[in-house]
């Protein structure tokens, strides 16, 4: 069953900083980050992302999902300290999973747009920049697909993606070259499909690009470049999670030919 927003909000608990001029009830961008022992780069995620977008009306809400180290701490206090001109920061916890801290963070979203980002900001704000000059997109992709992007991680990691990338076609029919970058999607449109959404861990935003394909909207997708001092990490996705993504593909697809089946079935019960 899917969880409405009471069910996934439950059990979360928050704290925020928000101006005093009231520009909390039009927030032109909200940014989600999803903060999963993230002590090592959370606070400086959040100071540059501030930086960047001094002076708008942005909401940078972090969703902690399940660590086991001190983000939760770290962040408390980042919201305890934050001063930013025109930037607020909320902090909201989920249970562990990057697609439940991204739940989370869209249903308790404000924006005109919503930004979906990592919390290592691993291309920059070329993603964000991009977005700009698009600003009647209703899902901008930064896509390491784009064959303009430079996001070489090395000959396993674009085996695995490619791989990946020919069963989620087969499987879901998706033209989206990679439903797995950093998006910038029309808050409206993300928060009425965000109930929808079940994937609890790296299969949300497929998810979400299936749901969004099947209304009609095609993602334009934009290059990024991965910041240099990112291209000897290693990926946070394991060769086990490819196979469990390649297999909640099926199910994903099933869920969701259940649910237009069912929608089917009982507008024809009311002609």
């Amino acid at each position: 069953m899917t969880p409405s927003a009471p069910d996934t909000m439950r059990g979360m608990s928050s704290a925020a900083s928000r101006p005093a001029d009231g520009t909390d009830a039009n927030v032109e961008l909200s940014v989600i980050i999803p903060a999963h022992n993230s002590s090592s780069v959370i606070e400086d995620t959040a100071r540059q992302m501030a930086h960047r977008l001094a002076g708008t009306r942005t909401e940078i809400i972090v969703v902690e999902n399940g660590s086991t180290d001190d983000t939760f701490a770290q962040c408390q206090r980042i919201a305890q300290e934050w001063d930013a001109q025109g930037v607020t920061f909320t902090l909201l916890q989920s249970e562990k999973g990057m697609g439940n801290a991204l739940r989370a963070g869209s249903l308790a979203s404000a924006g005109r747009r919503v930004l979906l980002t990592a919390d290592d900001l691993p291309f920059g704000f070329g993603d964000i920049d991009q977005a700009e000059a698009l600003p009647d997109a209703a899902v901008v992709i930064g896509s390491k697909a784009h064959p303009d992007s430079n996001s070489d991680r090395g000959a396993l990691r674009a085996t695995l993606t490619g791989g990946f990338a020919l069963l989620r076609r087969a499987v879901l029919g998706m033209r989206t070259g990679d439903p797995q970058g950093t998006f910038i999607i029309d808050g409206e449109l993300l928060r009425s499909v965000a109930p929808d959404l079940e994937e609890p861990g790296f299969l949300f935003t497929t998810e979400l690009v299936y749901l969004v394909e099947k209304r009609g909207i095609r993602p334009v997708e934009v290059p990024v470049n991965l910041r240099a001092d990112h291209v000897s990490h290693d990926s946070r996705i394991s060769r086990s999670d490819v196979v469990s993504m390649g297999t909640g593909l099926f199910r994903l697809r099933g869920r969701h030919k259940l649910t237009t089946a069912h929608s089917t079935s009982g507008a024809n019960s009311n002609d």
